[in-house]
C-alpha cells in the first residue's frame, strides 16, 4: 500500500481515531457538509435513531486532510471502515482535495448514499432538532455531536452557519 490522506469534514475533525503525521485544512469541492445520515449506532439506536454529518452532493466542503504515512496505511484503512461502513450507507470516495498551501491531493472521504435507508431527506431545523435531542448511542449524545462539531468548526475558523444555529438551538 502507499501513503494516503484522508478528508475529516465532521467528528473526523475533533477525533480522527488514527495516526497521522500531517494535517491541513483542505477544502473539497462537489459535496457540502449535512447532517443528511440517521444514525442506529453511534448516535442512535434502530428504535431512535439519531442525525449526523456526511456528505452530501453539491456545493464544496471545508474541512482537514490527514496525511497518514504507508507504515500505517493498513491498519489506518481498516479502523475507517470499520468506523465509517458500520451499515454501509457511506460510498468510499477517493477524489481530488485541495489542501490550504495550494496542493491538490488525493483524498479518501465518504459520502451519503441517498438510496440508503438511513439517508435522511432535507429538514427543517426544528425537526432535526427534536431528533437530536432524543437520541443516544454507543459513541455518546447526538446533541454532543452536534455541539462539539460546530465548535470545532468554529475553533478551526470554518464557517457553518446552518451547524452554528442548529447547536445553539439545542442548547437553548
Amino acid at each position: 500500500m502507499h501513503d494516503f490522506w484522508v478528508f475529516g469534514y465532521g467528528s473526523l475533525m475533533w477525533n480522527p481515531g488514527f495516526h497521522y503525521d500531517f494535517m491541513s485544512p483542505a477544502r473539497l469541492y462537489g459535496y457540502h457538509r449535512s447532517l443528511c445520515i440517521y444514525s442506529n449506532h453511534y448516535r442512535g439506536t434502530v428504535e431512535n435513531p439519531g442525525l449526523v454529518l456526511g456528505l452530501d452532493r453539491g456545493g464544496c466542503c471545508d474541512g482537514l486532510a490527514f496525511h497518514v504515512p504507508v507504515e500505517d496505511t493498513k491498519k489506518t484503512y481498516d479502523y475507517l471502515i470499520e468506523r465509517e461502513q458500520v451499515n454501509s450507507v457511506y460510498i468510499e470516495k477517493l477524489k481530488p482535495i485541495h489542501l490550504k498551501d495550494g496542493r491538490i491531493v488525493n483524498g479518501l472521504f465518504f459520502v451519503a448514499d441517498q438510496s440508503h435507508e438511513q439517508y435522511a431527506k432535507k429538514m427543517d431545523q426544528e425537526n432535526m432538532a427534536m431528533i437530536i435531542r432524543q437520541s443516544h448511542g454507543l459513541a455518546g449524545s447526538n446533541i454532543d455531536y452536534v455541539v462539539n462539531t460546530a465548535a470545532s468548526l468554529r475553533k478551526m475558523g470554518i464557517p457553518d452557519k446552518s451547524l452554528e444555529k442548529l447547536a445553539k438551538l439545542l442548547q437553548d
